[in-house]
């Protein structure tokens, strides 16, 4: 017994025996910036806003984007004297685009349908937001969109037919975007959605840390603009997590798409943001907010709202 209580060699201790090699030595750790470009290897970007191209010259498709981008927000925003018509005519443009780039792109209209389209290797494609001008007050035309494929409406103000209006984007299934409403609107809005809110194009620095806060109960997603200035975006993201939780951050499209969003992500990772909050930021946060959406639709059994 005496012998089983002795102190043994661990083998971490325990010379090489002669002539034989020394275990190799562990490779060192990779820096940041390896490790932001491993992540999102791993975990592709969900852009928050990405506007069309002026043309679409076969020579100029796909359009450029970030190599990291795995799914991305199509605005649909048109002035506001164009309304329907011109709204019309950005979807139809839209899907031209997808159907004349199929290796790279392709429609999305649920979050399955977003990861079919990522392990196939295309960037999933999602219309919206709609332009608040463009519904005409009328909820029919809210509905015919959804029917379009369109999942994101941009809500910019609160009135009678706003809080109608978000009620019926619950029930059938379309994101209440925030991009540019004011801090009462946000809050109205709040108080009447039931599923998350999304902020396509996000201006955090514009909203109170209370209205951070409301954000951030709602599982809201504000999808901040990235720019070729890793820090300052940074400094914005860093804010919306201390105010509203990491689960509230996301990406919209980044101004400098060479550069992508190594460098962003590489400088959250030194400024202690875990990897399961940069997955979160990638996409994980704004899928989960459209899978809520989307299962509240489906349990959702009110009726439609007058036109």
């Amino acid at each position: 017994m005496a012998d089983l209580l002795d102190d043994h060699p661990t083998l971490s201790t325990v010379p090489p025996a002669a002539g034989e090699p020394a275990p190799p030595e562990p490779p060192p750790p990779l820096d940041e910036t390896a490790r932001a470009r491993a992540l999102l290897d791993a975990q592709p970007v969900t852009e928050g806003h990405t506007e069309l191209p002026r043309s679409l010259d076969p020579e100029d498709l796909p359009p450029a984007r970030a190599a990291e981008a795995g799914a991305q927000f199509w605005s649909l925003h048109v002035e506001a004297d164009e309304g329907v018509v011109g709204t019309l005519r950005r979807i139809d443009a839209v899907r031209a685009l997808v159907a004349a780039c199929p290796e790279d792109l392709r429609l999305a209209q649920n979050t399955s349908e977003m990861a079919h389209a990522r392990n196939c290797g295309r960037v999933a494609a999602l219309l919206g937001p709609v332009a608040w001008t463009a519904l005409g007050g009328s909820a029919a035309t809210l509905r015919a969109y959804h029917a379009l494929g369109v999942r994101a409406v941009n809500l910019t103000r609160f009135d009678r037919f706003a809080r109608d209006a978000v009620r019926e984007m619950n029930r059938i299934g379309l994101a209440v975007d925030l991009s540019g409403a004011d801090r009462d609107t946000v809050r109205r809005t709040l108080e009447v959605t039931r599923a998350p809110a999304l902020l396509t194009r996000a201006a955090p620095e514009g909203l109170p840390d209370d209205v951070l806060g409301l954000l951030g109960a709602n599982g809201a997603v504000c999808m901040v603009a990235v720019t070729d200035d890793p820090a300052a975006v940074a400094d914005v993201l860093d804010r919306v997590r201390a105010a509203a939780g990491a689960h509230c951050a996301g990406v919209s499209r980044t101004t400098a798409p060479a550069v992508g969003y190594v460098p962003l992500f590489a400088e959250l990772l030194r400024r202690g943001w875990s990897a399961q909050e940069l997955v979160g930021l990638a996409h994980a946060n704004v899928t989960r907010a459209l899978r809520e959406t989307e299962f509240l639709a489906r349990t959702n059994h009110i009726r439609p709202a007058a036109a």
